[in-house]
């Protein structure tokens, strides 16, 4: 006796061989997956399997999904390593019926199946509704960039490219110099050195000159040479080269309900476009939305009013005047009776013209007395202080005392929408995405997605309750 505990001999045979379900114990989650794909009409969904070349049958696109779909689950996303999993997991032999496929094959099923992975996706959010697990209520809406298969260096801009120029001209210059100090010493020193270096910044500067010519023939001005969609865009005071995913998030489980890869850097736009998406997943008519200050913008509240939906959205202060120590456009009350405004100094502004600015209608206030006001210096440093009032400006002032009605809403945001961004980057760890151009990284995404809202579906109400629920 050794005083541990031992093992099975693994030499030792059996009569009665162990079943493979045998190591699966009941409440295991590989069995959700088992039942939630089972019972998805996956002939509907469009899902495209090739025989090989060969002639031997292509496997079943059931095998395949289950494949991904443990694969996100435990934070295996690679093919080579979901390759190997299947060859030595226990679970994904009793989830594939010891089915390997090999990398190659597992890789071209999620890039030819990119739409279909989309739709299962979509499936799962309704599962979620039929079991009342989503609010209709209230969702959160936010965009966090994500780490494209791009490198920092091998995307350009028009600021990137002027620099980069600018540095190799730089160096090309220096290395004339030197050359001409060279021929001049006594004796001359020898320069072939110098010269291959200058004749490489050389090279460098044509490869530049000619990824100049295609950057400005790009519709945004921007070159990405591995990834051809990622783009540069601002991420908390840095730049990263990747994409903007956007998702609307329910407040009740902090399940994604919708989500979007774009590659567009900036969130004002998106506000709208989310809402509707998240109110189509729900099934509901009317549908709150609340957002940080980067999707304000007047343009998305009345779309929103369009559609039935209403916004939690502070405003954007991008008004240089308190940094100047000047009135900010706070302080005008406008008085809706007489469609004035009233100034700290007590004075009406009164209504004179109406234009067009940035396709939105603006009417124009002013009065003539400021420069006798003894406000004025605190106010306008032009002839008078004008202010402009957009033609639905009623938007924007109910937005704004919804907020001061609910003052936490902004704390249910925080709380409720960067959980899930948090987990899914941390599942993806330093590099984010593995594949490719928009499409395929949009696929990617959905998979991410499915995978943090099964798990979450299977923590709050448990994995037994949910095999019960898909059975």
């Amino acid at each position: 006796m050794s005083g541990f505990i031992e093992g099975e001999n693994r030499y030792q045979s059996t009569l009665f061989p162990e079943r493979l379900d045998d190591y699966v114990d009941e409440e295991n989650p590989v069995r959700v997956i088992d039942f939630f794909i089972d019972g998805l009409k996956i002939s509907g969904l469009g899902f495209k399997t090739q025989p090989a070349d060969t002639g031997r049958p292509g496997y079943n696109a059931r095998t395949m999904l289950k494949i991904y779909v443990y694969g996100y689950l435990n934070q295996v996303h690679s093919s080579r390593r979901l390759e190997r999993e299947a060859q030595r997991n226990v679970e994904l032999m009793w989830l594939t019926g010891r089915l390997a496929p090999d990398f190659k094959t597992i890789a071209d099923f999620r890039k030819d199946n990119g739409e279909a992975i989309r739709l299962v996706c979509r499936e799962f959010v309704m599962l979620c509704r039929k079991l009342n697990l989503l609010t209709d209520t209230l969702v959160a809406i936010d965009g966090s960039k994500f780490k494209a298969v791009n490198n920092r260096d091998r995307n350009f801009t028009k600021a990137k490219m002027k620099r980069r120029l600018a540095e190799v001209e730089a160096s090309i210059e220096r290395y004339l110099d030197e050359i001409d100090r060279a021929d001049e010493a006594a004796p001359p020193k020898d320069t072939r050195p110098i010269k291959e270096k200058l004749a490489a910044l050389q090279q460098e500067m044509n490869r530049l000159k000619k990824f100049e010519v295609r950057m400005r023939e790009a519709p945004d001005g921007q070159l990405s040479l591995t990834d051809p969609d990622a783009r540069s865009m601002k991420s908390r005071g840095t730049g990263v080269v990747g994409y903007n995913v956007q998702a609307a998030v329910d407040t009740g489980h902090h399940l994604i309900v919708a989500h979007e890869v774009t590659n567009k850097g900036v969130d004002r736009r998106q506000l709208t476009h989310m809402a509707i998406k998240a109110k189509a997943a729900l099934g509901v008519n009317s549908l709150n939305v609340v957002a940080d200050r980067g999707y304000y913008r007047s343009g998305e509240f009345l779309a929103c009013e369009a559609a039935n939906i209403t916004a939690y959205v502070p405003k954007s202060n991008t008004s240089g005047n308190l940094a100047k120590g000047q009135f900010d456009r706070s302080k005008f009350r406008y008085i809706a009776e007489d469609n004035e405004y009233e100034c700290p100094a007590g004075q009406r502004l009164r209504y004179h013209m109406t234009q067009q600015e940035n396709g939105l209608t603006q009417h124009r206030y002013w009065t003539y007395v400021c420069p006798s006001c003894p406000l004025k210096a605190k106010c306008t440093t032009g002839k008078e202080r004008r202010i402009s009032r957009w033609e639905h400006e009623r938007l924007l002032e109910a937005n704004q005392a919804r907020l001061t009605q609910h003052p936490d809403m902004m704390r249910v945001r925080r709380a409720v929408v960067e959980h899930p961004f948090g987990t899914l980057k941390a599942w993806m760890g330093s590099t984010h995405f593995l594949t490719k151009s928009l499409d395929r990284v949009s696929t990617e995404m959905s998979l991410h997605v499915l995978a943090y809202n099964m798990k979450r579906v299977m923590k709050v109400i448990g994995t037994k309750q949910l095999i019960e629920a898909l059975q």
